[in-house]
């Protein structure tokens, strides 16, 4: 089989780290089934699969590599593109989880892409089967986990495109169905996506409750820095400030650890770049924009962090703080830089933002810093569907 040296480099991989393909099934969120077949050599690894291989064991795209190199000549080509409405067993459970893979990558893309709506309806497809039980029922625990992912994401994107009762139906369906299927992993992601929506929405005393739910429980050392960070966000929001600061200190000292066998797959994100974000967008939304600067920067640094589409919300409040602190060099030369890649940017939060903070900005700011936010407005302003 074309795929026999990612076969073997895997299988190696998770000796190593002694895991077991049942373990890294439940941290991938996986059909232990499907991925022993995998494993076995008896059916191909779908990209979405080896992606999340990769990121489970630290591979740092040496599998991804592998895959790429192998001929395809052992299945055709749109073998691995089942469609939901085609399938009724654990089939339907790799549809899902291919589609919300499918979707991850997009929404990863510089800028992100606008996928709330597609996750959306795919995850009502799903939801309507789950409804009627249009699906074999001895497969109902890997499908409902699939289809938690799934509405995990559709939550997520909603959020990001400012759909915020959409994205709290969402997440609590995405929440009854991992707690449903016992899957704790999608669980916990879920949970954490109702913390930061309620955070968002200044229900900082729920957003706070929220994260010290999960927290009391067992966690990885990257899961309890998330939510220390989502317990830090509450803390600030409810004018803890010196509390706040503390549960970050002790999510970076958690990050210092480095990627563990038992952090979950969907975790490759929670970095330290992503504490200096947080901790920038906490010091920003409580008029600190001086301190808030070195954060906000640090979170905008590449240079051995995740790729995330949503990094440029960081941007936006950086700009914001800047126009307060009235630094117009620095605002004017980010102003300019965002020229080109504003347009681009799918994340209405991001968006609002950058019109919030030009708005703030053009009646004080002197001409040439004053052309540069104005050109920025007209961008993040203009029809995103425009093909101008």
């Amino acid at each position: 089989m074309g795929t026999r040296n990612f076969v073997r480099r895997a299988q190696q991989m998770l000796r190593d780290r002694g895991l077991s393909i049942r373990a890294a099934s439940r941290a991938m969120s996986y059909d232990p089934a499907y991925l022993t077949r995998v494993l076995a050599g008896r059916q191909a690894p779908s990209g979405a699969l080896a992606v999340a291989l990769d990121r489970l064991l630290g591979a740092e795209g040496e599998l991804l590599s592998l895959l790429a190199a192998a001929p395809r000549t052992d299945e055709p080509a749109a073998a691995s593109l089942v469609r939901i409405s085609d399938v009724r067993g654990a089939e339907l459970a790799r549809a899902i989880r291919e589609t919300s893979q499918r979707l991850v990558v997009l929404d990863n893309e510089d800028g992100g892409m606008p996928i709330a709506d597609t996750a959306a309806h795919a995850f009502r497809t799903v939801h309507a089967r789950l409804r009627c039980g249009d699906y074999e029922q001895a497969y109902d625990r890997d499908i409902r986990s699939a289809a938690a992912e799934l509405a995990e994401i559709a939550g997520w994107a909603l959020f990001d495109a400012e759909k915020h009762d959409a994205a709290e139906r969402y997440n609590d369906a995405a929440l009854d169905l991992a707690r449903a299927s016992g899957d704790r992993t999608m669980e916990l992601l879920t949970l954490q996506n109702i913390a930061m929506v309620a955070e968002w929405r200044g229900q900082y005393r729920k957003a706070l409750d929220t994260a010290s739910g999960a927290l009391a429980g067992r966690l990885s050392s990257r899961v309890r820095a998330m939510f220390l960070v989502r317990d830090a966000k509450g803390r600030f929001g409810t004018g803890d400030a010196a509390g706040g600061a503390r549960a970050l200190d002790q999510a970076r000292v958690l990050l210092d650890d480095g990627a563990r066998d038992d952090d979950p797959a969907w975790a490759w994100w929670v970095s330290h770049q992503e504490i200096d974000g947080h901790l920038g967008y906490a010091l920003w939304a409580t008029g600190r924009q001086r301190e808030a600067v070195p954060h906000l920067r640090g979170a905008l640094e590449s240079a051995g962090s995740a790729r995330v589409g949503y990094r440029s919300i960081s941007t936006a409040r950086l700009l914001d703080c800047l126009v307060h602190e009235g630094a117009w060099r620095e605002a004017e030369e980010l102003a300019v830089g965002l020229h080109d890649t504003a347009g681009k940017t799918a994340s209405a939060r991001t968006r609002n933002l950058l019109s919030a903070s030009v708005r703030r900005g053009l009646p004080t700011a002197p001409p040439s810093a004053g052309d540069a936010l104005e050109h920025l407005g007209h961008i993040v302003n203009s029809d995103p569907l425009s093909l101008d």
